[in-house]
């Protein structure tokens, strides 16, 4: 079988062959390519060391040397390009202790997580695939290469990435793999909160984001945090057809939490503030009804940005919430232009000092009230109207 290896990876290829060194490309490309997908990145694994890989292109970069990887650059682009290697004993359930380069091919697939990426490809080899990973491509399952217990005992975040291949790839988890799975799931906690949430949201963006489940059902959950073990279950149902965006995935699974609950969770899972935050908003509202009437929507619409209000209502949706006439009201409130957030008032905060109301607290609290004015008379949003407002109701604000 053949597959389309891209320019750059067939001149390094060639350049190594040329050079006396077997090279192939391997592992995930190998494995997207065979399914028609498009690979992410393409890496090349050679019968020649590091040195002797350094010496043969002009410009490469030590990415991770100790272990047998440099990266090519070719055009301003990067490919990493790894000898074939035997990996010694893994003192920290995540990287060896020290690894030990090989001439053999089929030792280096050996050491790899599954079968479906333990494949190389070049044309001059064809496909090599001794661990049954293009059996398995077709039958559709994940399976560890050689005893599953071994290869999670290794490398325990193998055993997230297994149900992120599941999810993924729409593939079954064979029973000997997902029993091992069960077993090794307390080896969890040796694994960086990073590195597990990087695989639990390529997991969640996928077209099968309901197999979030299995990290329940294995028993993996309480090892990857004690507030991600806590989840109400029930799992709420999350559906494939919710746009694959970071915060609108982790809202819809966190979505039956508090909201205070959904945040800390992503803190412990070390996400990113702007995450933590959207998805904070998201699951504030996910439960909280819409009333369909615009001051009440105005009211909704103005604590999120635009963009997150549209997913508010996907997220919604995907409950089975009947919003269409939200909808129209909110096209027709957009349409309007009506004033959602202080910065849109008519006035400002030195119109109302200039206008004889004290600074400080003062002028926040007529502004606010103003707001809220504005939520339910959007006609009102002048200045004038909203000046003689504030000094009418808030009359002790007044200078003396």
């Amino acid at each position: 079988m053949e597959i389309q290896v891209p320019a750059p990876v067939e001149q390094i290829i060639e350049q190594l062959n040329c050079c006396g060194y077997e090279a192939c490309a391997v592992g995930g490309c190998v494995r997207d390519s065979l399914l028609g997908r498009t690979p992410g990145d393409w890496d090349i694994t050679t019968s020649a060391h590091p040195n002797q890989v350094k010496a043969l292109f002009r410009r490469t970069v030590d990415t991770g040397i100790a272990h047998g990887t440099v990266t090519v650059m070719v055009d301003k682009v990067g490919y990493e390009v790894t000898t074939y290697r035997i990996d010694g004993e893994y003192e920290d359930g995540r990287h060896p202790k020290e690894v030990e380069f090989t001439p053999d091919l089929l030792q280096d697939l050996k050491r790899r997580d599954f079968t479906i990426n333990a494949m190389a490809y070049s044309r001059k080899t064809g496909m090599v695939d001794a661990f049954g990973g293009m059996e398995d491509l077709k039958a559709g399952v994940i399976r560890c290469v050689g005893n599953p217990i071994d290869r999670f005992t290794e490398d325990a975040l193998r055993i997230l990435r297994a149900l992120r291949f599941s999810a993924q790839l729409g593939f079954e988890i064979e029973p000997e793999t997902y029993e091992a799975i069960k077993i090794m799931a307390p080896n969890l906690k040796q694994i960086s909160r990073e590195r597990i949430l990087v695989e639990l949201t390529k997991l969640l963006l996928s077209e099968h984001p309901e197999r979030i489940q299995m990290v329940y059902h294995t028993g993996m959950a309480p090892y990857i945090s004690d507030t991600f073990g806590r989840v109400h279950l029930p799992l709420p149902v999350i559906s494939p057809e919710l746009p694959a965006k970071k915060h609108l995935r982790w809202a819809a699974f966190l979505q039956n939490e508090a909201e205070a609950d959904a945040a800390l969770i992503l803190k412990q899972l070390k996400s990113d503030n702007d995450t933590i935050n959207r998805t904070r908003i998201l699951t504030r509202f996910a439960k909280a009804s819409l009333p369909p009437e615009k001051a009440a929507l105005r009211r909704v619409m103005s604590q999120m940005t635009p963009e997150l209000y549209d997913d508010l209502l996907l997220l919604k949706e995907s409950r089975q919430e009947e919003l269409s006439q939200v909808r129209r009201l909110t096209e027709e409130i957009r349409r309007a232009g009506d004033c959602l957030s202080l910065k849109s008032l008519a006035v400002g905060g030195q119109d109302l000092m200039d206008a004889g109301i004290q600074p400080g607290k003062a002028v926040g609290e007529a502004l606010n009230c103003l707001l809220e004015l504005v939520f339910n008379h959007p006609e009102y949003n002048e200045k004038e109207i909203l000046i003689q407002y504030a000094l009418r109701k808030k009359p002790e604000a007044l200078q003396q």
